[in-house]
């Protein structure tokens, strides 16, 4: 903790300390509100950026928790300010919150740039919330902490265990097969929403709040806290408690995040089995920072990282048996070797100091090294002539046997003819077959969706398949599993080769060997790209339009063309 506090270092300070008249005009729109001097004179003014709405069950908790953090702000000496952002739930807002990640990045860095803000509590949780808030938090480069919603707590039907989203998926499967009858899907329905809180299986959520922490943006053991436990109130005053020595300290991202904390990041993704969409994230991420993080920097980190949280999808249990296991702090204690200990966090100490002394409670929830999930390649990068740019594949939730395969495409070219044929019992398909989506790419869709565990055809589940290989331009949920290639680049709506599958054609992945191959012949494929009609047309306006307009690719982390890179960080001009 700094001792120098002279309130003339704080932003703030230019917007209420000089006797002037716009000054003035800033103190007393303040006592309009009933705040006096003494709530703000010579205080770091904390903003308390929040994403609750009633449309994200994720965030449902976050009005009781908002006044958490502001206790601790209170507390810690400085003067606390609510500012609502937009709010990305990722069941009810079509056609995908990736589409509008960017769009809250944009809104998080400019109300940090534009406000009297010394340092802020990002209160996030749902999918992309995390990643928007902090890539905006990077650009605007305000001291930033970020504070989880929390995963909600473990469900129970009958005497099962529910895992959101991951068992969504097998009940649906069973229902299609006519295994499931209505009563007890409905029975499903109703219990597989425990709580408050985030996904309690290892989805994008809690797969971006542990890389958050690992990344040094959280306070330690913050990823893991279920949402509407004791525990969870204290880390929002704990949050707003540092939140106000960050500003003292001006403890900005550029100061403590690197490379080498990305890395961090993402190892940690890799060894909890984590979601695929962390992989775009972490790309965004970086080239916030002006780093360029490469699809095969994933794939080098990953054939050394082994999987040692066994967690749904990929694994057993659930975030609730993470949490007593150890949480994250404890899983990372048995990996030092691997990551950057070195690296400083938001907590003002490093990695290492900060997962010092962590203790697994539980060997078969945390593995050991000598007893890991999978040794290695949790997410595995394939390139071949279907995907120039690289395309992803989660092979620990994947079926060993199908990580060799070669068969017949069956192509859907957009995901409204998938819905509507997929289940058509004249579908010429097999267990061989390789399922192809098209058109639900960034530009495709538009938004990258989670259209990437495409269905399998009903009348393969009810002669008992589970599990086929499918490839798309999409994205795939972090609870989902199976044999599904994502995000292949460039998507075929940017003219990628996958406009050019034909059904029919031999589509092979090899996921040990890293590859991917279109047995198609060069010549055959230049025929094809001569027909292929001209690029779809831009939205008409909006912020639809600006999105098609500047997305990159998903090999690049989709974010907009104009935003990668340091932001100049310009402060806005008060008089």
């Amino acid at each position: 903790m700094t001792t120098d506090r002279d309130p003339a270092q704080l932003r703030s300070h230019r917007w209420f300390a000089p006797d002037d008249m716009r000054s003035f005009g800033h103190r007393s729109r303040l006592k309009a509100m009933g705040f006096d001097d003494e709530d703000y004179r010579d205080r770091p003014v904390i903003g308390i950026l929040n994403t609750w709405s009633e449309l994200n069950t994720c965030h449902s908790h976050f009005k009781q928790r908002a006044d958490d953090v502001r206790r601790g702000i209170l507390q810690a000496g400085g003067f606390p300010v609510e500012i609502p952002v937009m709010s990305l739930g990722e069941m009810l807002m079509k056609p995908t919150t990736m589409l509008y990640r960017n769009l809250l990045a944009m809104e998080v860095e400019e109300v940090l740039r534009c406000h009297p803000i010394d340092a802020a509590v990002l209160m996030g949780g749902c999918d992309k919330t995390v990643p928007a808030m902090l890539m905006g938090a990077i650009s605007a480069d305000i001291p930033s902490i970020f504070m989880p919603a929390g995963p909600m707590l473990k469900a129970k039907w009958k005497d099962v265990t529910l895992g959101s989203g991951s068992d969504v998926w097998k009940y649906w499967d069973e229902r299609v097969a006519g295994n499931l009858c209505d009563s007890d899907w409905k029975g499903v329905e109703n219990c597989i929403g425990r709580s408050a809180g985030t996904c309690m299986t290892m989805g994008t959520a809690s797969t971006m709040a542990c890389v958050t922490e690992a990344m040094g943006f959280s306070l330690p053991g913050a990823a893991n806290v279920p949402a509407v436990v004791a525990e969870h109130a204290r880390l929002g005053a704990q949050s707003g408690r540092r939140a106000v020595e960050m500003a003292w300290e001006d403890l900005k991202p550029s100061n403590f995040l690197t490379s080498k904390s990305i890395d961090n990041g993402l190892m940690t993704s890799m060894a909890i089995g984590g979601s695929t969409n962390a992989i775009v994230h972490l790309i965004a991420i970086a080239g916030r920072l002006g780093m360029e993080l490469t699809l095969d920097r994933f794939d080098e980190l990953s054939r050394i990282t082994p999987v040692l949280a066994d967690i749904r999808p990929s694994g057993r249990f659930l975030m609730e048996d993470f949490f007593d296991a150890g949480g994250l702090r404890a899983m990372l204690a048995r990996m030092t070797d691997l990551l950057n200990t070195e690296c400083q966090t938001v907590a003002g100490i490093t990695l290492g100091q900060q997962i010092e002394g962590a203790e697994v409670i539980d060997d078969e929830v945390i593995r050991t090294r000598e007893n890991p999930v999978d040794p290695a390649g949790g997410t595995c990068l394939l390139k071949g002539n279907l995907a120039p740019n690289g395309c992803v594949i989660k092979s620990v939730a994947a079926d060993p046997d199908l990580l060799q395969h070669r068969g017949p495409a069956v192509v859907f070219d957009n995901y409204p003819e998938m819905k509507e044929k997929i289940h058509d019992p004249d579908l010429k398909v097999t267990a061989e077959s390789v399922l192809i989506l098209r058109s639900a790419g960034p530009l495709g869709a538009p938004g990258f969706p989670e259209w990437g565990m495409l269905p399998i055809p009903r009348k393969l589940l009810q002669a008992g398949v589970r599990d086929m290989v499918r490839l798309s331009d999409a994205r795939m949920s972090g609870t989902s599993y199976g044999t599904c290639v994502l995000h292949i680049a460039p998507e075929s709506a940017a003219g990628g080769p996958l406009a050019l599958v034909e059904s029919g054609d031999e589509i092979e992945i090899n996921v040990p060997e890293r590859k991917i191959h279109w047995h198609v012949s060069d010549d055959e494929i230049l025929r094809r790209r001569e027909k292929l009609p001209p690029s779809q047309e831009l939205p008409e306006r909006g912020y639809q339009r600006m999105y098609a307009k500047h997305v990159t690719q998903a090999d690049k982390g989709c974010d907009f063309d104009f935003l990668t890179g340091r932001s100049p960080g310009q402060e806005p001009s008060i008089h």
